[in-house]
């Protein structure tokens, strides 16, 4: 593993292992035990879309890790002033050890780890959340005890989460049903990727049939960051595509239910029922720490 881009590019192998290595390095940070692992080292992190858990996480991961985080806004940077991508690539890839990058395109991902020397690590992009993926199947497997033959079950839009949690569950052995609306669909390539796994994923246009039996329910915003001027239209498209009672009822008892935050309460899910799983909505944003801080270990340790 040269780079985390997308959940697309890694093994099975590659993930569990992550996870390994997060559950041992939260274990450690937990007791007070000191992994300088990355002293020496610095992490560079462009945001290009703002963010509260991706800068706290990767800030406080570096320096618990004994690296050095530096955060690199749009407008500190000459790339927000129309300094091609690769050039931005090569010259931060003679001060840092490694990039991660909050923004819009993927593209602009693959092109930095493409002209760059360093490792890159994806924040976000509009096509995926890989970062987040990984704390949220270390969450399930804390709380699960195992990931492989779960139903992992999405309500709302088929987004950039929707994206990557369906690689990930999938590729960890979960079963996976989407709760969305014609036209909010998956990228098509995720679909295309599904069907390598016959009769384990499904989309269902009713959010309760959708979490029938799910061992895990997963929600997010209806309106994603850049999507603010659609927000009056997508209230009204995912009107029923909620959290609620009912469809709580549907999957098993012992269900978790899951969100990457920001939550907005009454729309994609009740107060009611995100106060009565909050500890496990809590754990998934910590994990958020622990997830990259051993995505950063793999990539940028000298002896990995």
């Amino acid at each position: 593993m040269k780079h985390l881009l997308k959940l697309l590019d890694l093994s099975t192998e590659e993930i569990i292992d992550i996870l390994n290595l997060a559950d041992q390095l939260k274990y450690e940070q937990k007791h007070g035990i000191p992994h300088n692992i990355l002293k020496g080292q610095t992490l560079g992190m462009i945001f290009q879309k703002s963010s509260t858990r991706t800068r706290v996480s990767f800030e406080t991961g570096m320096y618990q890790l004994g690296g050095q985080a530096l955060f690199l806004s749009s407008r500190d940077l000459q790339i927000g002033r129309g300094e091609p991508v690769q050039d931005t690539a090569r010259v931060l890839s003679r001060y840092l050890s490694g990039i991660m990058i909050r923004t819009f395109a993927q593209k602009e991902v693959e092109d930095l780890a493409e002209y760059g020397s360093i490792p890159i690590i994806n924040g976000l992009t509009d096509y995926c959340h890989p970062c987040q993926v990984l704390a949220d199947l270390q969450t399930v497997r804390e709380h699960k005890n195992k990931l492989d033959g779960l139903k992992f079950c999405y309500i709302g839009d088929g987004n950039n989460m929707a994206n990557s949690l369906t690689v990930g569950a999938l590729k960890v052995g979960m079963s996976v049903s989407l709760g969305c609306p014609e036209g909010y669909f998956p990228d098509q390539t995720i679909i295309d990727f599904a069907k390598q796994y016959p009769g384990k994923f499904q989309i269902i246009s009713n959010p309760v049939e959708a979490a029938a039996d799910a061992d895990v329910v997963y929600t997010d915003v209806w309106a994603s960051m850049g999507q603010e001027g659609e927000a009056a239209k997508r209230r009204e498209v995912f009107k029923g595509y909620q959290i609620n009672d009912a469809v709580m009822a549907s999957a098993k008892s012992d269900a978790m239910v899951m969100h990457c935050l920001p939550a907005h309460r009454e729309e994609e899910i009740t107060a009611k029922v995100f106060e009565q799983h909050a500890d496990e909505i809590f754990d998934e944003a910590e994990n958020r720490l622990h997830a990259q801080k051993a995505v950063m270990v793999r990539l940028m340790a000298p002896e990995a």
